[in-house]
């Protein structure tokens, strides 16, 4: 099976204070159709900046990430959301949602259709009109998830979308996040997500990129053997986020 993308010895190098420093050094790993990949490392790794090269943000100073037929770096290939939901506060819950949609959709009415259907999949329906500051943390990141997923995305990007939720809050929007996953009816196909949470990549992940501390390089990819549903209360849950955290310390 082809890959949908892979990193080739990609680095970032920047200037500071007259210094070259090197914050990535020669990551590689690829990532493959219907899979969800976590990376995972210490603060400062450049969990993110890996994460804003393959979204085109930001160019790697060497190295290649190259996408595969049948799958597009282009606006509609890729969707991302954020820690901080980032939502227009003078848009509606559905202003928010079409505005993205409007990239790829001319047509107003199926503009329309389009977004109610992903509200009504993130648990949102009746808040079509409310606005950004009438809505908790845990809903505001559901409209962002909505509005990444409306536009059809091969590839889904997740910078740390749970981290600054409360912990009840997180884990019911993992398990709804995972259930729009599995459906495969649904896009994305394929996620990438970032975090520091090891329990959260291991619930969630096929596999678990770990990366090591500045510069960065990739110490060890791990297979999560867990069938899902996962249970995160039992022994094996446990011995394999142990596994990852021993991976981590080395």
């Amino acid at each position: 099976m082809d890959p949908v993308l892979t990193l080739d010895r990609v680095g970032m190098q920047y200037s500071y204070a007259k210094k070259d420093i090197v914050s990535i050094s020669q990551v590689s790993f690829s990532v493959y159709p219907n899979e969800f990949v976590s990376l995972i490392g210490p603060s400062g790794c450049g969990k993110s900046t890996i994460l804003k090269m393959i979204l085109g943000l930001v160019n790697p100073t060497s190295g290649n990430i190259m996408f595969f037929p049948g799958h597009s770096n282009g606006f509609g290939g890729i969707s991302v959301v954020f820690q901080n939901p980032a939502l227009f506060p003078w848009l509606t819950v559905q202003e928010n949602v079409e505005l993205v949609i409007a990239s790829v959709e001319k047509d107003r009415s199926e503009r329309t259709d389009r977004a109610l259907k992903y509200i009504r999949m993130v648990g949102l329906d009746g808040f079509e009109e409310a606005y950004p500051r009438e809505l908790s943390g845990g809903m505001k990141q559901r409209v962002s998830i909505a509005r990444a997923l409306s536009v059809a995305p091969d590839l889904l990007l997740l910078d740390e979308p749970f981290s600054s939720l409360d912990v009840f809050a997180a884990q019911a929007l993992r398990e709804e996040l995972l259930d729009l996953w599995e459906n495969p009816e649904l896009p994305p196909r394929t996620i990438i997500m970032v975090t520091h949470n090891v329990d959260e990549a291991v619930q969630m992940s096929d596999r678990i990129v770990v990366l090591s501390a500045r510069p960065s390089t990739v110490k060890t990819i791990i297979k999560v053997p867990l069938p899902r549903p996962r249970n995160t209360r039992n022994e094996e849950f446990y011995l394999t986020v142990d596994g990852v955290l021993t991976e981590m310390s080395r």
